[in-house]
């Protein structure tokens, strides 16, 4: 690997820029509120982030927004109920073997209809059409443990961090993960974007 293609930062320093550009957002001292025209030209030669993050397709939740991140810090990818289907997979595969981001974090969100939706199907057989219906089943296995008697936010707040472990144990469960993991270089962390406050909780 040459110098060029190291990390610009390692997982743990990725992750408190995260950390410290969330706070930025929420004090409301975003950093990058207009395009730098000699950032956009010096990534015209390539890129280089430093975090990848796998989201929810929610308009509510711009990741760059949120951890006040400029152009070309990170590799987003953003999908309904931020679920791991093979293009996703595959996306999360590139941003690892060829821009090497040391960390990736997948971020859920208050609220999440797909969530909300995965759990409707499972506690009263709510139905969708087809395609919402593929997505839902991609979601209903990391809600088993999900208790069906809760009430419904708690029930619904619940399902969205237990979403968010379910698709880091599935990236986990892949040779591929386990691997990059067993060298210590790469980081997985989950987090959950909350809508009222903007503060992203990072889960333990």
């Amino acid at each position: 690997m040459s110098s060029h293609d190291s990390p610009l930062y390692t997982a743990d320093e990725a992750l408190k820029r995260l950390r410290d550009g969330n706070a930025r957002f929420m004090r409301g001292e975003a950093r990058f509120q207009t395009v730098q025209k000699d950032i956009l030209a010096e990534l015209t030669n390539g890129q280089r982030p430093y975090a990848t993050i796998v989201g929810c397709s929610d308009s509510r939740v711009p990741p760059e927004l949120v951890f006040d991140a400029s152009f070309g810090e990170l590799f987003v990818i953003r999908v309904a109920g931020n679920v791991l289907d093979p293009a996703v997979m595959g996306s999360i595969q590139y941003a690892a073997m060829h821009l090497r981001t040391p960390l990736f974090v997948i971020l859920g969100h208050e609220g999440c209809g797909a969530v909300q939706a995965a759990l409707a199907l499972r506690n009263e057989g709510a139905l969708q059409p087809s395609r919402i219906a593929v997505l839902l089943d991609s979601i209903l296995p990391g809600l088993e443990n999900v208790d069906a008697a809760l009430p419904p936010p708690v029930q619904l707040s619940a399902g969205v961090e237990a979403n968010v472990r379910w698709s880091m144990r599935q990236l986990l469960e892949t040779p591929e993960g386990r691997a990059r993991m067993a060298e210590g270089v790469l980081k997985l962390v989950g987090a959950v974007y909350e809508l009222e406050t903007g503060r992203v909780r990072f889960l333990t």
